[in-house]
């Protein structure tokens, strides 16, 4: 049994370098880097952090410039990913801020907030399912153009992958346009498999979550989505092309054309035809929990449990076996515990490390539900004794995961879009 003390609070004059030093002490056993080279993020954690960036969000031609890579001044991405994956914001809330925008603007932001509640639905209903091609094999490009790649898929000598992948391990974010260069890069022109570059790029994310990223990488290489998005250097000059300017491949670039990479055979994979996606509680369940099991999907003060009772006293466990097996960047252990040392400067918070199961056992534990397997599989061993509802943007019922766009039609249909919510 591990208690750990609670990390350093910016309420209490802590500094981010403080905040650093306790993941090195507390978990740097745990990390991708060497205690004493962790970093915060690009980002800070934290619900002040989260309240300032929804205070200040402002999308006004985000349908224009939400694609522009360099220079990042002119990037219309909202940077507000971070604060709803840990759900410091939840996505009604930034559905509810955008309300008054420019109406193109709002509908292209909005269609990503109704993205990422498609990835929940789909991780909710197929699983670890999505760590696997769902409904086709990878690409293969031919044999000549695998070996071109295969010493390193995102190869340092082309500036784009360089200028990328530094931005991916510094901050921890990136613009979704990037995000697909690389998985693009990676998979379909490179060759190498793509549940490895997934892998790679969650260990960075400051957003990452196995639904959203696991999502984006098999849309963009075609195992999810049936077509495959071709990453070449036209993408680049359109974007970002300073990077080209100041590539020493310029003339002499190796994606200068299309990848040849066709679409791969079917798999049979998981069904996503019309059925039932868990979602949870639609109502509190059960009563009388002496204190509030938090988990990284939701760390706001706005956790239906949390909020349920503001003087119940809250557990959070850094899940020892997970994080040993991850080795996660320690950049996203900073941005829970900014999260972690804010939250218990206002309400009394216990930290923990160790096996979830095992920490908590025995304890009568208010939770609020969440859409992954790993909750499913430690609440039903931990039976806690009150759960709240997930607050679902658009709230599941039987309805196609397929595609995005077969999944948004059902759920207008069904009069479950969040206009009518």
């Amino acid at each position: 049994m591990a208690l750990l003390p609670t990390p350093p609070s910016p309420a209490d004059g802590a500094r981010s370098d403080d905040v650093v030093a306790w993941v090195a002490e507390h978990l740097g056993d745990l990390t991708l880097e060497e205690p004493e080279e962790i970093r915060a993020g690009g980002l800070r954690g934290g619900q002040s952090a989260a309240d300032a960036a929804l205070a200040s969000l402002d999308i006004t031609g985000y349908a224009r410039s939400r694609s522009t890579v360099e220079p990042p001044s002119r990037r219309g991405a909202s940077r507000m990913s971070p604060y709803i994956r840990h759900g410091l914001l939840t996505l009604s809330e930034v559905w509810d801020a955008v309300a008054d925008a420019p109406t193109r603007d709002r509908s292209r932001y909005r269609d990503e907030l109704l993205w990422q509640e498609y990835a929940r639905h789909l991780y909710a209903r197929v699983g670890s399912h999505l760590g696997a091609s769902l409904t086709r094999e990878q690409p293969r490009p031919a044999v000549s153009a695998h070996d071109t790649w295969s010493d390193d898929p995102w190869p340092a000598r082309m500036r784009c992958m360089e200028s990328v992948v530094d931005e991916l391990h510094e901050d921890g974010w990136l613009v979704n346009q990037t995000r697909m260069w690389l998985a693009s890069q990676w998979a379909v022109r490179a060759g190498a498999t793509w549940r490895d570059g997934e892998d790679e790029m969650f260990t960075h994310l400051l957003d990452g979550s196995r639904a959203a990223n696991r999502l984006g990488w098999q849309w963009t290489v075609g195992t999810g989505s049936g077509k495959v998005y071709g990453f070449s250097r036209w993408q680049v000059e359109k974007r970002a092309p300073s990077l080209c300017r100041s590539c020493a491949l310029s003339s002499a670039c190796p994606i200068q054309d299309w990848p040849t990479a066709a679409l791969g055979p079917s798999v049979d994979g998981p069904s996503l035809a019309t059925g039932d996606t868990p979602a949870g509680p639609a109502d509190t369940v059960g009563e009388d929990g002496d204190e509030v099991w938090l988990t990284a999907e939701s760390l706001g003060s706005a956790d239906p449990a949390l909020a349920a009772d503001d003087a119940r006293p809250a557990v959070f466990v850094f899940d020892e076996p997970l994080l040993r097996r991850l080795q996660l960047s320690g950049k996203r252990l900073v941005f829970l515990a900014e999260t972690l040392g804010e939250l218990a400067a206002v309400r009394p918070l216990e930290v923990r490390r160790g096996r979830v199961t095992e920490e908590l056992a025995g304890r009568r534990l208010a939770a609020t539900h969440a859409p992954v397997p790993g909750w499913a599989r430690i609440a039903a061993a931990l039976d806690p004794v009150e759960v709240h509802p997930w607050p679902w943007l658009v709230r599941p019922t039987r309805s196609s995961v397929r595609s995005f766009s077969a999944w948004r039609r059902a759920s207008e249909r069904g009069g479950r879009s969040p206009a009518g919510k």
